[in-house]
């Protein structure tokens, strides 16, 4: 049976005519611009909004104007396919976008790190280069009903490139260090949608700083902190990413952690999280599913947290015995 807080869905139900096949393309194009996920052959859903009922009843419209037949239905799944996995299609899909923002986000920083191009050569355009990047992540985000986990560091890159672009300089947090005793008894504040930068983050501070630690996950990624409260993977945070490094290498480097077994895993946590292909280790595409399957079977991000911390602990102690080998 459903459940109380099961959610609503709108469904467009379509038959489109073979011919002509510019119909079928148009349609296509459409359901991708509004945010809607297939979830069955000729089966769109999206989230219940007056928004969404608009967009679709114009998508029908076009169809049932080009010759085709369908209907829009709202629904809610009772056996079947669960809430949880068409969440999961639709964050899925918004990852494959902001994947490529990311990419190209990191070649810019990479190109203007490298000492070759200035972002404020007139040649490199660099302005219109960011403001290009903008303006997709923005069209993105209108339609991430469910905020995919890269979504925020897609957006931590964008603003270091404009902080690079204002002429701000990037090296202030860097050149800081931290005595990890002053770091025991605070909570820490991360995004929701716990993903790899976040979960390892996480496991570093149980680890090594604060067994102890409590975590709080915040939808708000302006979010102002309270007294006793350290923000990490957000922009503006006390520990987030830094020119090329995610926020994972970025406590290694700050907190001063001599264990050699963590330079490998920061590699593998840099590769997927920023999609650079940086480091290429064997071990990186593995671990990636397996964090991307946590994903998508665990919602609640404390249990995501411990469970993402175990994942975190094979992968460390493999890394000691090869280095003790």
């Amino acid at each position: 049976m459903a459940s109380n807080d099961s959610k609503t869905w709108l469904l467009l139900i379509h038959q489109i005519p073979p011919k002509p096949n510019a119909l079928r393309v148009k349609i296509w194009r459409r359901l991708q611009q509004v945010g809607a996920v297939a979830i069955k052959p000729s089966v769109y859903a999206m989230p219940f909004s007056e928004q969404s009922r608009e967009d679709l009843s114009w998508t029908l419209k076009e169809i049932v104007d080009g010759g085709g037949d369908g209907s829009l239905s709202e629904a809610r799944f009772i056996e079947g396919l669960t809430d949880e996995q068409i969440i999961a299609m639709f964050q899925n899909t918004r990852t494959s976008d902001y994947e490529k923002i990311i990419q190209e986000a990191n070649l810019l920083i990479a190109e203007w790190s490298s000492g070759g191009d200035s972002p404020h050569d007139p040649a490199v355009k660099g302005a219109a280069q960011v403001s290009k990047l903008r303006r997709r992540l923005d069209n993105i985000a209108a339609i991430d009903f469910f905020r995919a986990p890269e979504r925020g560091t897609a957006e931590i890159l964008l603003k270091e490139l404009a902080k690079r672009l204002s002429g701000q300089s990037e090296t202030a947090a860097a050149s800081y260090r931290e005595r990890r005793e002053d770091l025991s008894g605070k909570t820490w504040v991360t995004r929701r949608n716990l993903f790899v930068d976040r979960i390892a983050c996480g496991w570093l501070i149980r680890r090594f700083v604060d067994p102890a630690a409590a975590f709080k996950f915040v939808s708000d990624p302006q979010y102002t902190p309270k007294p006793g409260e350290l923000r990490f993977d957000m922009f503006g945070g006390e520990y987030t990413h830094e020119g090329d490094c995610c926020t994972f290498e970025v406590m290694i480097r700050r907190l001063q952690f001599q264990d050699r077994a963590l330079v490998p895993l920061a590699e593998v946590v840099h590769d997927i999280d920023l999609k650079d292909d940086k480091f290429g280790r064997p071990e990186t595409v593995g671990f990636n599913v397996l964090l991307t399957g946590l994903g998508a079977s665990q919602p609640n991000d404390d249990e995501r947290m411990t469970e993402g911390f175990r994942l975190f602990d094979n992968l460390y102690a493999y890394y000691q015995r090869r280095k003790r080998e």
